[in-house]
């Protein structure tokens, strides 16, 4: 039996029960796991549409249904406050709920004996007639159910455009309850994000924010017309060039250099230079300054754009132990993710250390969501200083709450890491955009305030030597790098995950399978779930999302699980390791589709020290060969 059938023998009795339970519809799981055929198909453009399509309306449904499970833990919590006299505390109950969770527009308590309600409702909740006449019909619903001692919930309503449903839940001081009116426009936030994401429409525009495209092979003009078309094009800033000079220019050079290309004064990052011209292409700049300045090179300003945290603890005699469950609300029925990379088991050998620093750099991170708070540092705002990193459009929050999201708390879901800190470091505007020197500047910022990993779900086609440069910076100071590599189905190498420097990582679904729309290709290093992935949202709510950018944090996770049991390992150590100790997909050994293979937490963090002793560290040909030598011995 191989290793990939012993896995998924020793996982039966944890993601069965769970795909059981779920409220997702989720695909067979049996005989694909045990048929994993060496010959991948990759979608043709119509078919990698359709499945995008598919995969979207599974992450929406996802969503709502998180939504509603999480209501009905917070209802549960305010019933069991109905308690004779103890109005107060219902009172201040509701009205804090309200205050941090934007999407309870209405609480109501309801006394079905005596008839006697008390109703907390926002200032700005104002539904119109036809929606009220809907609204009214469900609290009668409601309070029949309550009458009755039962919970209770409403469909989605208006039927077109979604944006309300109410639930009930009842307390056990005799017929009475709480009702609540719910906001779902997080549906809506969620299919905007994932039209992005997951490059169902071209992104982003032609036209805005002075946008081109170039060919990422040629560099010859193109246009995006859909969103397949992005796997050929790398966008750039249309009047603007980043410049490396070989030496810094002179205050009086540098005055030349504006009067000429007519610019104000460029962004500066070391003896690097981002002129943005008022007057000028960035062809015309490129002959200008090649021509004029002799710099170290110059290139277009690309467009980067999402690829959509306890002390240590040890165990000892772990092989034939339990896998531990915690009691995060959404955990059970929805994060099929973590079993299925072995965290579990994991947890056991390390459940991560604080003194490991996770760096997201993304979109930010919503820095008051209740299930990462005490795991978030301060952090930097590349695109406004000034302001603190926060998220505005929810991909850096979900992200982060793969990595640390709080864990046992009864709340929400559970973070890979019980314990590390987040570094939110915000390079992407509100688009879920940034640019070639907002991430590098992001990726030195976080180097230089201590991130020992640093998770980059974002990419572009365009190889650019200022985003390697500061790459091999944080390289050399011994950082792990993570990146998504894209969601274009598309064998083209993405950047910055196809860096030398960079762990690269693709999504597997459900059925430990590469996802339709992840991308493939000789540089992958290793795979990681990243379908209908369940994690934190801003407004403290939670949504499922699909992506690479959902995969990679997983990786960056275990990498920070595995300095926890290790820290004297090298970040190429730990890379190494990763590649190592993975559940083999696909064709036996490395191959193009599956990288090495999904990683295995247990297994790596075995292997880093945190087993009764550490693995021998072999070289990866070498542990390749003697697995199979074990395999044809058994």
């Amino acid at each position: 039996m191989n290793r990939h059938k012993r896995f998924l023998n020793k996982m039966a009795g944890i993601i069965v029960p769970m795909m059981v339970l779920s409220l997702l519809v989720l695909p067979a799981c049996s005989n694909r796991f045990t048929q994993q055929s060496t010959q991948e198909t990759v979608p043709k453009p119509a078919e990698e549409q359709r499945l995008k399509q598919n995969m979207l309306r599974r992450d929406m449904t996802a969503t709502e249904r998180l939504s509603r499970m999480d209501a009905r833990g917070h209802l549960r919590e305010l019933a069991s406050s109905l308690k004779p006299g103890a109005p107060d505390k219902l009172s201040a109950l509701a009205q804090s709920l309200q205050k941090d969770h934007k999407q309870f527009q209405t609480i109501l308590s309801y006394n079905a004996t005596t008839g006697q309600e008390n109703q907390f409702r926002r200032a700005d909740f104002s539904p119109d007639s036809k929606q009220q006449k809907e609204l009214n019909t469900y609290l009668s619903y409601a309070k029949r159910a309550l009458k009755q001692s039962k919970s209770y919930e409403s469909p989605a309503f208006p039927e077109n455009q979604p944006k309300y449903f109410v639930a009930a839940e009842p307390s056990k001081q005799g017929k009475q309850g709480i009702i609540a009116v719910m906001d779902v426009q997080i549906l809506q936030r969620v299919q905007d994000h994932q039209h992005k994401n997951l490059r169902l429409i071209p992104y982003p525009k032609e036209g805005k924010f002075k946008i081109e495209s170039v060919h990422a092979d040629t560099l010859q003009d193109i246009t995006v017309k859909t969103g397949h078309d992005n796997e050929k094009a790398s966008h750039y800033y249309e009047n603007e060039l980043v410049v490396t000079f070989r030496q810094s220019p002179s205050a009086t050079q540098m005055q030349e250099i504006q009067q000429d290309i007519q610019c104000s004064a460029p962004s500066q990052l070391r003896n690097t230079y981002i002129f943005r011209s008022k007057t000028m292409s960035m062809q015309q700049l490129k002959q200008y300054f090649e021509k004029r300045w002799n710099p170290q090179y110059v290139e277009p300003h690309y467009l980067y754009l999402t690829n959509e945290s306890v002390d240590s603890s040890y165990g000892s005699t772990l092989e034939e132990s339990a896998p531990e469950i915690p009691n995060d609300l959404l955990f059970s029925e929805y994060q099929w993710n973590l079993p299925v990379i072995e965290t579990n088991r994991g947890w056991q050998l390390s459940k991560g250390n604080d003194n490991i620093i996770v760096a997201v750099v993304d979109t930010g991170v919503d820095l008051n969501h209740p299930d990462l708070q005490g795991r978030l540092l301060q952090g930097y705002n590349v695109i406004n200083p000034e302001q603190k990193p926060t998220d505005d459009v929810g991909h850096g929050t979900h992200v982060a709450g793969i990595i640390s999201a709080n864990v046992n708390n009864g709340e929400g879901i559970a973070g890979m890491m019980w314990g590390g800190k987040i570094l939110p470091v915000k390079a992407l505007d509100q688009s879920g955009a940034g640019t070639t020197y907002s991430v590098a500047q992001g990726i030195i910022w976080a180097t230089d305030h201590g991130a020992k990993v640093i998770n980059m779900s974002l990419g572009n086609y365009a190889d650019a030597e200022f985003l390697h440069e500061a790459i091999k910076y944080a390289f050399e100071r011994d950082v792990v790098l993570i990146a998504a590599t894209g969601n274009d189905n598309t064998e083209r190498p993405g950047y910055p995950a196809a860096y030398p420097e960079v762990l690269s990582v693709s999504a597997t679904d459900y059925n430990l399978q590469r996802a339709a729309f992840s991308n493939y290709g000789d540089y992958i290093d290793v795979m990681a779930p990243g379908e209908s992935i369940a994690s934190t949202y801003p407004d403290n709510q939670y949504a499922a999302l699909s992506g690479t950018s959902m995969a990679s944090p997983h990786v960056a996770a275990l990498a920070a699980l595995i300095r926890s049991v290790n820290p004297d390992l090298k970040n190429t150590e730990v890379m190494d390791l990763i590649r190592s100790s993975v559940i083999d997909l696909g064709a036996t050994g490395r191959d193009k589709y599956y990288g090495y293979g999904q990683i295995d937490v247990y297994a790596a963090l075995q292997a880093a020290g945190g087993g009764k002793a550490p693995l021998q560290f072999w070289p990866q040909s070498i542990q390749r060969k003697m697995e199979r030598v074990i395999e044809r011995l058994k």
